[in-house]
């Protein structure tokens, strides 16, 4: 390596990753990986001790019929964040009935879920934090890597309005509003938090 190691080797947005997954526990142990190329999911064998393909080329379904939120938290959002949770809840929307709100609470484990079966996962900025006003997710280490897996699924991410692999970090420890998953739901929450700017 030649000379020190700069900020800016570090700080690229997450366009510029070359690969990103994780690894999720439950029942069975699964990692789910990209390298640009679209997305993969390999399953434990506990039995060879070995990670078997078991869902090749993952695709997430354009429209879900799930969003992911901490409802609890709904007493700190803006207005737009509000609007966002009465789409999901109107049984006159585009899909004639509410959405289900399923939410374990555990980014990966939530994602998970709304990757293979369609849906969105939230985690809007809110008023609780003076510290943390831009949300609570750190942008490096959690949305850029989530981003680039479900971009090669077929979905997308923002922070409400610009794209989170788009987003320049300013410092390590950055941290983000993050909406992820179906495209069209998506595009949809985009939607509302653009109509309130």
């Amino acid at each position: 390596m030649e000379g020190p190691l700069l900020s800016s080797d570090v700080l690229q947005k997450g366009a510029e990753q070359v690969a990103a997954g994780y690894i999720v526990y439950g029942s069975s142990t699964m990692l789910v990986f990209t390298t640009g190329d679209g997305v993969h999911g390999f399953t434990l064998d506990p039995g060879v001790g070995e990670f078997l393909l078991s869902h090749p080329n993952i695709r997430i379904p354009e429209q879900g019929r799930i969003y992911s939120v901490n409802e609890g938290y709904q007493h700190y959002w803006d207005e737009a964040t509000r609007k966002v949770m009465e789409h999901f809840k109107d049984s006159e929307g585009a899909r004639r009935k509410p959405y289900s709100l399923r939410y374990i609470g555990s980014l990966v484990a939530d994602f998970h879920r709304n990757l293979l079966y369609g849906g969105v996962f939230l985690y809007p900025a809110d008023s609780r934090d003076p510290k943390k006003p831009g949300g609570k997710l750190r942008l490096m280490c959690e949305a850029n890597p989530l981003s680039m897996v479900v971009e090669q699924a077929g979905g997308l991410a923002t922070d409400g309005v610009r794209r989170i692999l788009d987003i320049e970090p300013e410092h390590l420890h950055q941290r983000v509003p993050l909406v992820i998953g179906s495209r069209d739901d998506v595009l949809k929450i985009k939607e509302i938090y653009e109509s309130f700017s």
